[in-house]
């Protein structure tokens, strides 16, 4: 178990306030999970209330003894309910704010007021974009995590090997996926940030399954095992000559990676296997312009043209009425972490140690899906891969 340094959460709060000051904020207010791990270490119930020009105080209603020895903050306070916000402030010298900032993104409305309350005549304004920006760059602390969470997809890749044949379901594979994962030290859930988006471990669905859509943000949806969950894996049995998508998210001490590998048994039609050799070099050619400096959606726009141009404007990122309109999301804490390789993105620069996967797919209605994705971290020169996993179509 890795407990976050006190110096690498002393540089987060730093480039917060940064942002702060460019925003014109004296505070901001963190409730959310995500981001109370990543600012304090911890992921306690409170509130991390973090002044312009002074130290944070993390407020902790439970469970205050596991905070302290998990957060590396100096300041690690109890407190009962948001009425108690302004006395715990005066303790430390510090005044109310005039205009602060919480995450206006996640937190329900009834939070919002509750806590927003306690501060008067406080204007509160939207500090999401702050955050996101600050957790969209890597520090060398956490893309060894994210390394460290890329040998977990690599054991299911390995697994997948073994397991996979005829006759087996989608469901069955999946879970053998799981459980390596998990006997290796996957957390047991992925978080994404997105309202009503959830996601559990990934996708791994074989066949015209795999070409089902569904309602999440995502180019591959299946039919999973009930309407109540409705995505992933079914109980749909494995078949020869059809593709077989195993699309996981691995994640170590808190930090998620994203990875896609193809299988089949015995070979895949000729127009499926052009199209993977086509996806890896959409790949490709991310790999080299994905520089610091260029915009996300210039990546986006560059990398459909070359889909488009390939024959594939129908069924790239989608069936047709079900398509996203990204290629890459970033990844971190949640999986759908700033950047994002969308379209509209232009004003948004790639900046050195972002960090996301990138999945170029085609998707065949009746027949399946297929493409590839990795985790990658900017690099001066461009790509640099934190998945590993051997990309070649596996044949069974």
């Amino acid at each position: 178990m890795r407990i976050t340094p006190a110096l690498e959460l002393k540089e987060r709060i730093a480039k917060l306030q940064k942002e702060m000051r460019a925003a014109d904020l004296d505070a901001v207010l963190i409730l959310q999970n995500a981001d109370l791990f990543y600012f304090t270490g911890s992921m306690q119930q409170g509130l991390l209330y973090v002044p312009v020009g002074n130290d944070p105080v993390y407020m902790v209603r439970k469970d205050l003894g596991r905070a302290r020895m998990e957060s590396g903050l100096e300041h690690v306070v109890p407190f009962k309910s948001p009425r108690d916000i302004p006395g715990v402030l005066s303790d430390h010298g510090l005044e109310l704010p005039s205009r602060a900032g919480m995450e206006f993104d996640v937190l329900p409305v009834s939070t919002f007021n509750r806590f927003a309350k306690s501060f008067g005549d406080c204007e509160m304004v939207d500090v999401t974009h702050q955050i996101r920006t600050v957790r969209s760059v890597k520090s060398e602390y956490e893309i060894a995590i994210l390394k460290d969470a890329a040998l977990l997809v690599g054991r299911a890749h390995k697994r997948a090997q073994e397991v996979i044949r005829e006759g087996v379901t989608d469901f069955d594979v999946a879970a053998e996926l799981e459980f390596v994962m998990r006997k290796a030290g996957h957390q047991g859930m992925i978080r994404m940030r997105g309202f009503n988006s959830e996601l559990f471990y990934g996708h791994v669905f074989s066949g015209p399954d795999s070409a089902v859509p569904t309602y999440s943000d995502t180019p591959l949806g299946g039919m999973g095992v009930s309407p109540s969950f409705p995505q992933g894996a079914s109980y749909k049995k494995i078949k020869a000559n059809e593709p077989i998508v195993v699309d996981i998210g691995g994640v170590f001490d808190g930090y998620i990676v994203d990875q896609t590998r193809m299988f089949c048994i015995g070979g895949l039609p000729d127009e499926l296997m052009q199209a993977y050799e086509d996806m890896m070099q959409i790949q490709e050619h991310a790999r080299v312009i994905a520089v610091p400096g260029a915009t996300w959606g210039g990546v986006y726009d560059s990398c459909y043209e070359m889909a488009a141009e390939f024959g594939y404007a129908n069924h790239f990122m989608g069936a047709e009425g079900a398509r996203v309109s990204f290629i890459g999301h970033g990844v971190g804490i949640e999986l759908d972490e700033y950047p994002f390789i969308a379209s509209g993105f232009n004003d948004h620069q790639l900046q050195e140690n972002m960090v996301f996967a990138f999945e170029p797919k085609v998707v065949y209605p009746g027949v399946g899906a297929i493409g590839i994705e990795n985790t990658f971290w900017v690099s001066a020169g461009g790509l640099k891969n934190i998945t590993f996993a051997d990309e070649n179509l596996v044949v069974l």
